[in-house]
């Protein structure tokens, strides 16, 4: 059988360390994207011959093409994209600098959608692939002082589905995958804490950033677990468009859910209301 293979943004930490470790371990060859030469070393040794790491910032838009199309003809084809990379920052969406706004969506947002624009025109003319983009239960429910994270994701959420409908015809599947709160540095080094500039908030927001910031490293989220759940998505037939990943994931948004489902019921007559009298 032909050993498959995957390219995954972000292999040096978190999610994208787990998951370029396990695919390994499965079998697969993993082409990982790093930020320097040390890490792309690290990897290169890790299992010659099928791990391979290369150099890329996913806001490089420019040269996304030309490393994913160095892959394709010096590497291997890539069956699998995930695109993992990403951070968060944290503070009231009032105190957040345009500058921090459009850094959190070129990574999380652009970056991610440049790279699948680059894998897509391989897997269209191999007429399969799969793509899993690494979102967040953030990308279906809110929380107070990441409203911008969660903009990110939520802008990710809604491209992933909507190119999942247009890709199915080629033997593409994308997959959403949900996490809720693992064990990874998201809430450590990963979160970018903004300063603070509105005493407003500071009753409401100086308990949630506590909590966050007291949360990291405590997490019952098992990123390996989380690694494996992925692994066994990209083997399925007809995979889901998207994956909640973790109980508290399951419990947040299906309250959420719930309660949209009421919102929607208690508001109808209005909502109803607005169609031409024919």
């Amino acid at each position: 059988m032909t050993t498959k293979t995957l390219f995954i943004t972000g292999i040096s930490t978190g999610f994208g360390k787990a998951l370029a470790e396990e695919a390994l371990t499965a079998g697969y060859n993993v082409v990982g994207t790093v930020r320097n030469q040390q890490a792309k070393d690290e990897f290169d040794k890790r299992l010659p011959g099928r791990s391979h790491a290369v150099i890329l910032d996913v806001t490089d838009l420019d040269r996304i093409p030309a490393v994913v199309a160095q892959v394709e003809t010096e590497i291997a084809p890539i069956d699998a994209l995930v695109n993992n990379a990403g951070y968060g920052i944290e503070a009231p969406v009032e105190e957040s600098p345009m500058v921090e706004i459009r850094r959190q969506f070129e990574v999380n947002f652009f970056g991610a959608i440049a790279v699948a624009q680059a894998v897509l025109p391989y897997m269209r003319k191999r007429r399969n692939g799969r793509i899993l983009n690494i979102t967040s239960m953030g990308g279906l429910v809110t929380f107070p002082g990441v409203g911008i994270y969660n903009a990110s994701k939520f802008a990710l959420e809604g491209a992933s589905e909507a190119l999942g409908k247009e890709v199915a015809q080629f033997g593409i599947f994308v997959t959403a995958v949900e996490p809720g709160m693992f064990r990874t540095d998201w809430a450590g080094r990963s979160m970018r804490r903004l300063p603070r500039t509105i005493s407003d908030y500071d009753a409401s927001f100086a308990p949630q950033r506590e909590a966050r910031a007291q949360r990291s490293g405590k997490q019952q989220g098992d990123p390996r677990k989380a690694a494996k759940a992925m692994l066994q998505i990209l083997e399925v037939s007809q995979p889901p468009a998207h994956l909640l990943l973790g109980p508290d994931a399951v419990k947040y948004v299906s309250d959420n859910l719930t309660a949209h489902q009421k919102e929607i019921a208690d508001w109808r007559h209005i909502s109803d209301s607005t169609d031409l009298d024919e």
